[in-house]
């Protein structure tokens, strides 16, 4: 029997509990001592130990302790966003409690909602299941959704729309992906996930080497990425780090995960676009490269890894020997993880040195180091000391000439949280501009060809005729009536745009790139892809007959596309 959107919200409230409690007793001992169950009971009086003397946090107390204690435990490492999903949480634990209904949306918001907070404590795995169930309600609301809209239009009256004489339909002329067509691109979210992929447990598109790259477009700043890294590895130069910042949306991630794919089991030569561009350099990458993933978000500071036969690992330099050097590696560095103290870049060299070429990929740096902001006594080490280790890391690997070291870290405010998080920034911001080389994220126009390849599929080569036909009828109405339109619009360079975007205008791009991408929480690239997925999948599933998809072709009011409007910039 299939699950109702309440028995998931249910379970997604257990999931979350699981998730919680480690990081609010953390804080909770940081912010007031090994009393601190003394001190919630003082502040509700309406909570009592158990029998035993024990005091079990429950969904409800962890929630409410979050939100009444948020500036003596939690302010340093979350910021307002994480307030604000908090009193949302608890507003839907009340209405679960009190047998209130919820609908596919109020369910999908309600577990989007858990997964962010997991998300931003670390709780990879608790975050990781209620993200399954999220998926899971997404699927049966939009296979509803379609049955419905197939039902409307067997029911309803068929009214003709021509279009323009001569030029065929942009449906006519190119095919949205599989997943984009039927409604299934919900799954994925347009959101890379490095520890995903890294387990095994990401989408195809992510997990495949050639699908990722079939898929990707080598912007310039891209390639040039991927160009120094395989200098890098092979040992011809290149630079040692580079540190991504961009607003959230911007590529980071996918760019670490392009460069995980180029130096995975993979022949280069099979990977669509980056064999040429790498042909056509001179340039190649070694059959075997060690890889190291580390991903902030994946596993909180108070958690160790316990492999096969029983050996634990602390610290993210323990981990970092681990994956680079499996049982040796770790050896080289085992005191050192035991004690909680950061390696020297002396050793840290040596490893490298050993197991080179090396690749290390370090994202939501930033989110790890803010929990552990004014604690000690954590397994993983204090702040300084994880701070310490990331100096040694740039230093040794700039020492190493076959590593490589790539970081993201925020440049939204969003993304950091709290005065744990700015220090966090400032610390690895002042550490890397000794050592970094610059990366420059996608251009605006750059972003059609990104949102477009993922969207669509390959024009087929008879095609390109009828859209260069549709291209050069708008190009001449612009010519013709330039007072009509934008300054520009009649311009060769419009031109260029148009067949860049095709068959979406640039139009609707400029208006999401440009007014919307002012606002600090829209996540632009994946934002607009998850949008225009939205819009697309209803237009195909409609049957539009216009020659190609223009501002006035959104449907703001769809069932479809009006949360997407919402959820894309962020109001939480």
């Amino acid at each position: 029997m299939a699950k109702s959107t309440r028995q998931y919200v249910f379970e997604g409230m257990e999931h979350m509990q699981k998730g919680l409690q480690p990081f609010v007793m953390q804080r909770l001992e940081a912010g007031m001592g090994k009393g601190w169950p003394q001190d919630v009971i003082s502040r509700f009086p309406e909570w009592r130990p158990e029998s035993n003397g024990k005091f079990t946090l429950d969904t409800q107390k962890l929630l409410k302790i979050m939100e009444r204690l948020w500036n003596e435990a939690f302010r340093d490492v979350l910021d307002r966003t994480h307030r604000s999903i908090v009193n949302e949480l608890i507003d839907v634990r009340n209405k679960l409690a009190h047998d209130g209904k919820f609908s596919y949306d109020d369910a999908e918001r309600a577990l989007d909602s858990m997964r962010r907070i997991l998300d931003a404590v670390s709780a990879g795995d608790s975050a990781d299941e209620i993200g399954k169930m999220r998926e899971s309600i997404l699927r049966t609301k939009f296979t509803e959704l379609a049955r419905n809209e197939e039902r409307k239009k067997s029911s309803s009256t068929t009214i003709s729309t021509d279009t323009v004489s001569g030029l065929l339909p942009w449906r006519e002329v190119v095919e949205p992906h599989q997943d984009v067509a039927t409604g299934e691109f919900q799954q994925a979210e347009f959101a890379a996930d490095l520890a995903k992929v890294h387990k095994g447990t990401a989408a195809q598109e992510y997990c495949d080497p050639r699908e990722f790259f079939s898929r990707t477009y080598l912007t310039e700043g891209l390639s040039a990425l991927l160009k120094g890294a395989a200098k890098r590895l092979s040992g011809a130069g290149g630079d040692p780090v580079v540190e991504l910042q961009t607003n959230f949306g911007g590529g980071k991630t996918h760019s670490m995960l392009a460069l995980y794919h180029m130096a995975g089991q993979t022949r280069v030569g099979d990977l669509p676009g980056l064999d040429q561009l790498l042909s056509r350099n001179g340039l190649d990458v070694p059959e075997k490269v060690n890889r190291a993933v580390l991903v902030g978000t994946s596993r909180g500071p108070q958690d160790v890894i316990t492999l096969e036969g029983g050996q634990v690992i602390k610290t993210t330099w323990g981990e970092l020997a681990w994956q680079l050097g499996g049982q040796a590696g770790f050896d080289m560095i085992a005191e050192n993880d035991a004690r909680g103290i950061a390696p020297g870049s002396n050793l840290l060299e040596e490893i490298f040195n050993k197991f080179s070429p090396c690749l290390i990929l370090i994202d939501e740096w930033v989110a790890y180091l803010r929990q552990i902001y004014k604690i000690e006594g954590l397994p993983s080490g204090s702040f300084d000391a994880n701070l310490s280790f990331v100096q040694a890391l740039t230093e040794a690997v700039k020492a190493a000439p076959q590593t490589l070291l790539v970081a993201s870290l925020p440049a939204s405010q969003i993304e950091v949280g709290g005065e744990g998080g700015q220090e966090a920034l400032a610390r690895l911001k002042q550490t890397f501009s000794r050592v970094e080389s610059s990366w420059r994220p996608a251009s605006q126009e750059e972003s059609y060809e990104i949102v477009r390849r993922r969207l669509f599929r390959e024009i087929p080569s008879d095609n390109y005729r009828h859209r260069d036909n549709t291209l050069k009828q708008f190009a001449k109405l612009y010519r013709e009536s330039p007072n009509d339109f934008p300054l520009g619009c009649a311009d060769e360079d419009y031109r260029r745009k148009l067949e860049k975007a095709y068959p979406i205008h640039p139009d609707l791009f400029d208006q999401l790139y440009t007014a919307w991408g002012s606002l600090e929480k829209f996540q632009r690239t994946r934002g607009v892809l998850r949008l225009m997925a939205q819009v697309i999948h209803e237009l195909w599933m409609s049957g539009d007959p216009s020659v190609m998809i223009m501002p006035g072709s959104v449907s703001i009011s769809s069932e479809r596309v009006e949360p997407e409007l919402v959820t894309s910039v962020k109001l939480v």
